[in-house]
C-alpha cells in the first residue's frame, strides 16, 4: 500500500516538535509540552487513516475495474435489457401481467443462445441515457430509432424499417397530413417522432413547416395515454411509429386509422453504452446466426398481424 506524501510531512513534523517538548522546565512548561505532544499524536494517527482510507477507496474500484474487465471477456451472466412497456408489439405487459412482444422475444432467444439469463427493466422513455449511463441497464431494446442518434450510442446492425405515421380516429374529417392545420396532435415525449416534427436541420424543413400548422403538439408519456386521448376525443391524432399504429389499429377493431403519408422514414437497432462494442458485436452475432437457422424469422412470423414481416430488414 503506498503512503501519501502528507503522512510523511506530518511525521517530520511531529519529529521536529517532539525534538522542542523539555526544554522548558517549570510545570506549566511541561502540561503544555504533554498537550502538545498528544495533539500531534493526533494529527499523525487522522493522516494516517486518511491515507489508509484513499489506499481502501483505491482498492475497491481498481476490484470494480478488473470485475468489469472479466465481464466484458465473457464472464456476464445475464443481460439487462430497458424497455418501454407501453410500446406494443415490441415490448409491453400482456392481460397476463407479463412483459412480451417481439424485442423482448429476440432478447430471450439472444440470451438463451449465450447463457445468460434475461432480465426485462421496463423504464421510462425520456430516462433511458441516464438508466443506459449509469450501468442500470445493458442496452436499449425496444423500437429504438437509431436514425439521427448514431453518434450517441454503440448501435448494432438496423433490424427494422420503421415509418412515423399519423393515426386519427375512424370517423374523423381528417384525410391528409394538410387536414391537420389547426388540429391538436400528441406524440410520446423524447420520441422519434417528436423530433421529426421539431428537429430543425435542413432536410427536415417540410416537417418543422406542417408541425407550425398545428393548433397544438402536445407530448404523453406512452401511446397508451395517447390512444386514451384519442378515442376522448381530447385530441385529434396521434404521430407514432407504424408499428404501435398497427397495433392499436389491430387491439381496437376499427375505432381508428391510419393516414396514407408517412411523416419520416428510419430504422431501428439496439443501442449500447457509447463505446460497448464487445457486447454489441456479441449480441449482433448471435442475431446474425438467429437470421443463418431461420429461427429469427420464426419469431418475425409471430407478429404478421402487425406488418413486421414486411418491416424486418436485417438479413434482407
Amino acid at each position: 500500500m503506498k503512503k501519501s506524501s502528507k503522512v510523511t510531512a506530518v511525521i517530520l513534523s511531529a519529529i521536529l516538535a517532539m525534538s522542542m517538548i523539555g526544554c522548558g522546565s517549570s510545570a506549566e512548561d511541561t502540561a503544555s509540552d504533554a498537550a502538545a505532544t498528544d495533539a500531534v499524536t493526533d494529527e499523525v494517527t487522522d493522516a494516517a487513516a486518511g491515507d489508509e482510507a484513499t489506499d481502501a477507496a483505491d482498492e475497491a474500484t481498481d476490484a470494480a475495474d478488473e470485475t468489469a474487465d472479466e465481464t466484458a471477456a465473457g464472464d456476464r451472466t445475464k443481460l439487462i435489457v430497458g424497455f418501454d412497456a407501453e410500446s406494443p408489439p415490441y415490448g409491453y405487459m400482456d392481460e397476463n401481467g407479463e412483459y412480451v412482444g417481439f424485442d423482448l422475444d429476440l432478447a430471450q432467444e439472444v440470451c438463451d443462445r449465450n447463457g445468460w439469463e434475461l432480465v426485462k427493466q421496463p423504464i421510462d422513455w425520456d430516462a433511458k441515457d441516464m438508466e443506459l449511463n449509469s450501468g442500470s441497464i445493458d442496452c436499449i431494446w425496444n423500437g429504438f430509432t437509431m436514425t439521427g442518434r448514431e453518434d450517441d450510442y454503440t448501435f448494432s446492425e438496423p433490424y427494422v424499417d420503421n415509418s412515423i405515421v399519423v393515426v386519427v380516429a375512424a370517423d374523423s374529417d381528417i384525410q391528409s397530413l394538410e387536414d391537420l392545420a389547426g388540429k391538436v396532435v400528441a406524440t410520446q415525449a423524447d420520441s422519434s417522432a417528436l423530433t421529426a416534427l421539431t428537429d430543425d436541420s435542413e432536410d427536415n424543413k417540410d416537417n418543422i413547416a406542417l408541425a407550425a400548422t398545428f393548433a397544438d403538439l402536445q407530448q404523453v408519456a406512452d401511446y397508451n395515454s395517447a390512444f386514451m386521448n384519442l378515442e376522448a376525443g381530447s385530441i385529434d391524432a396521434i404521430a407514432v411509429d407504424i408499428g404501435v399504429a398497427q397495433y392499436q389499429i389491430s387491439s381496437r377493431g376499427d375505432m381508428f386509422r391510419q393516414l396514407d403519408t408517412p411523416i419520416s422514414t428510419e430504422q431501428y437497432a439496439i443501442g449500447f453504452k457509447k463505446g460497448n462494442t464487445e457486447l454489441c458485436d456479441q449480441v449482433q452475432n448471435t442475431l446474425n446466426e438467429m437470421v443463418s437457422d431461420g429461427t429469427f424469422d420464426k419469431i418475425v412470423a409471430n407478429y404478421e398481424d402487425y406488418n413486421l414481416p414486411a418491416m424486418v430488414c436485417l438479413g434482407k
